[in-house]
Formats: structure tokens, sequence, C-alpha cells
């Protein structure tokens, strides 16, 4: 089955049980990104052309797009590769900060690139490194390397991870 039949199967939407309150409820950003690694288990960092800070392959959940496909789509626009992309890592819960609202992050596994050539986006990233956590951790938000430990973690023991701003629940 495709989405549009899965959407059918569930029949006619809910009704508003208090007229506008679907307009009034908070809406939360996502982002799904993946955790890519070379042959020595070092990470894919790409330096970003529109933040400080190093960060892995993906980006924001378009309207009406998973996670999971947000994170294919955005590997494959920031890095030129089409992967397949695996199973879930962890789910972390970012607060607000700024003009910024919270919202959830989503790692996936983004696999192992075994002499790949990575062509980048010049809009997205200005360049790319195979990083170890501990390298990367001073180039990282503090919540970022919590969350790819937890990823790490989670490779080793198959199990995925919730987070609360990167600190497991």
């Amino acid at each position: 089955m495709n989405r549009q039949d899965d959407l059918a199967a569930e029949g006619e939407p809910e009704q508003e049980f208090n007229p506008g309150i679907a307009g009034r409820m908070p809406r939360k950003t996502a982002a799904g990104g993946a955790l890519i690694r070379d042959r020595d288990g070092r990470i894919l960092f790409l330096e970003p052309t529109y933040k400080p800070t190093l960060d892995i392959p993906g980006g924001i959940v378009e309207m009406n797009e998973s996670p999971y496909e947000a994170c294919c789509r955005e590997v494959r626009e920031e890095i030129g590769l089409v992967l397949e992309i695996g199973r879930l890592l962890v789910v972390d819960w970012v607060p607000a900060s700024g003009l910024w609202s919270d919202s959830l992050a989503f790692v996936f596994d983004g696999g192992v690139l075994d002499g790949d050539t990575l062509t980048l986006d010049p809009t997205e990233a200005r360049a790319h490194h195979f990083l170890t956590l501990p390298e990367a951790a001073p180039r990282l938000r503090p919540s970022m390397t919590r969350r790819l430990t937890l990823a790490e973690q989670a490779l080793t023991t198959g199990i995925p991870a919730y987070a609360d701003f990167g600190r497991p629940v």
C-alpha cells in the first residue's frame, strides 16, 4: 500500500470538537539526519554555509513529509548520494530557543561509505570531514554531542534512544 491508500483506509478526518482549536494548537518542527560513517567508524560531518557549527547530513521535514523521507531527501541533496538509510537510532526533543520553536530531531543509520565520492551542494555545505565524536565535539553544540553519543550507542545496542535535549529519558 502507499500513503494515499493508507489515508483512505483511515476514513474521513475527525471533525473539530471545538471549532478553531486545530489552528490554535502548537506546531513543532522536525528534522531527519543520517549518522554516516567511514570504514574506520568516523562520522561524516558537514560544515554548513548557514551556521557556525558542524552538522550531520539531514534537514528540516517539509509539509506532509516524514522525518525518514526528509533524511533521505536531504542526504541526496547535500552530499549527492542516494543511500539506503537504515533504522532509527535517536529521537531527541529540542526546546525552543530564540526565534526557533521546539522541535524533534530524528537520527537514522546512514550506513558506512566505502570510497563513495561526495558531491556537496555549495548552497548547503562548504566542506565535509570524517571525524570521531571527540574530535568533532569542540565544533558541535553540546546537545548535538549528546545526541550523537546516543546514536553511536544505539548502533551498538540495537536499541533506539529517546532523549530530551540530548539527555536520555
